[in-house]
């Protein structure tokens, strides 16, 4: 059971990174810009979904979870 845990933490934070990846460019952009008031999350969320979706993020979690679940 803990290594099956181990195994989901560790997928789990590899998927993470490269949305917090594109969290600090744009924030580190912004702020060279100067705008800091605006939300890096309102300007960040586009490219996360964009990246998600070039990437076929559905078709990759479906289709590992329909692997591991293989017998």
């Amino acid at each position: 059971v803990t290594s099956e845990l181990k195994t989901a933490f560790q997928i789990g934070f590899i998927i993470f990174i490269p949305f917090i990846i594109i969290d600090m460019v744009v924030a580190s952009v912004l702020m060279s810009m100067g705008m800091m008031m605006m939300s890096p999350v309102i300007v960040s969320l586009p490219f996360k979904i964009m990246l998600f979706v070039l990437v076929d993020g559905w078709t990759l979690l479906i289709g590992s979870m329909v692997q591991s679940f293989a017998v």
